[in-house]
């Protein structure tokens, strides 16, 4: 697609949007140094709630990433309990948001939510290992239509505070379709069906949406890779 400065803003930015504008207003009256630092807050805050339109690969099979990131961890791990996906561990695909990536979480397959739980908890560095188990989080459970299951954990970050969605238990979701976000810096970890392999690399970049995390009609060996 075209690359474009001007995408459109989520409406759950437009709240905060408008906050940053009036306390613009208020301190270009004090001193104009200080409207003038109003006036890139603003402008950031516009741009961090942008929701730009992304291309979906519709494959059956393919799990695309639910956030935009850098992929942080990689490897069997055991899934929060409340998902209720068992004890054992399984593939597991984490994608660290900087506050400057797109926020907005969208489905990584087509499928229908089974459970949803929301736990309340800490707020260490969202990249960091022990903040898959500490941090305040939701998860979300996606039944496939093989019988199979998808986990997905939204993570709330050193800086984020507010953990958001727009679906319920029961839904129908369609692969790339939005169901929330996390505002201000996060995660959101990915839990395979045992016996997938990631298609991804640590230090990887992740576009919601459009990034293939695994194929689950690939007996495909994992892809090696490194940072450059």
């Amino acid at each position: 697609m075209r690359p474009t400065v001007f995408h459109p803003i989520h409406r759950e930015g437009w709240p905060f949007i408008a906050i940053f504008a009036v306390a613009t207003i208020i301190l270009g009256t004090i001193h104009g140094v200080l409207g003038f630092v109003g006036v890139v807050l603003t402008a950031w805050c516009a741009y961090f709630f942008r929701d730009p339109v992304r291309v979906t690969p519709m494959r059956a099979g393919l799990v695309v990433s639910p956030a935009d990131g850098v992929v942080v961890s990689l490897g069997p791990t055991v899934p929060p309990a409340e998902l209720g996906l068992g004890d054992q561990p399984l593939p597991c695909v984490a994608v660290f948001m900087n506050v400057f990536d797109v926020h907005v979480n969208r489905a990584p397959v087509t499928g229908r939510i089974r459970h949803m739980a929301y736990r309340p908890g800490r707020f260490f560095n969202a990249s960091l290992d022990k903040a898959s188990e500490h941090n305040e989080r939701n998860g979300l459970v996606f039944d496939l239509p093989d019988g199979r299951a998808i986990g997905v954990v939204q993570i709330a970050g050193l800086v984020a505070r507010r953990i958001v969605w727009w679906v319920g238990t029961g839904d129908a979701m369609t692969s790339g379709s939005r169901f929330g976000m996390i505002r201000f810096g996060s995660r959101v970890d990915v839990y395979l069906p045992q016996g997938v392999v990631p298609q991804v690399c640590i230090g990887q970049r992740a576009i919601a949406g459009e990034t293939v995390l695994a194929d689950l009609q690939s007996g495909e060996a994992q892809r090696p890779g490194f940072a450059s």
